[in-house]
């Protein structure tokens, strides 16, 4: 639908003029190159993304329990790029595709790069700022 109603342009224009552009789940994948999305019927899987921003992107990291290891399958199996993993509540931070502080509204949460791995997978998490008791509760 996105490229259907030419949205994709117009919203690469806005992006391209400077304006912040944001989104939780799928509008948080939906500016990479891939996504691990459940808005298919099944299991978890692979959605093709816009590409503004390099790698793979999976949120819900922490928040859905199928998340984590359905990502690391992925990856494993050679279906995703190596990327990002989100916790519920963190927001990565990107300028021109380069990845600036992290932070989360959650004391705990993180962000994680996942890169596959001649061994397996290797998840390493990432600095991440947490905003403060003041700004949302768990």
């Amino acid at each position: 639908m996105v490229s259907q109603w030419e949205l994709d342009k117009i919203l690469k224009e806005v992006w391209e003029s400077g304006v912040i552009l944001a989104g939780l789940s799928t509008g948080s994948i939906c500016w990479f190159e891939q996504g691990v999305t459940d808005s298919l019927p099944g299991e978890l899987t692979v959605l093709p993304c816009l590409g503004w921003l390099q790698r793979s992107n999976c949120p819900h990291y922490d928040g859905e329990l199928e998340r984590r290891p359905a990502y690391h399958r992925l990856l494993s199996a050679g279906k995703i790029s190596d990327g990002y993993a989100a916790d519920d509540g963190v927001a990565l931070h990107f300028i021109e595709n380069r990845l600036e502080p992290i932070f989360s509204s959650r004391p705990y949460a993180k962000a994680y790069r996942l890169q596959r791995m001649e061994d397996g997978i290797q998840e390493t998490p990432l600095e991440t700022v947490y905003l403060g008791a003041g700004l949302a509760k768990n």
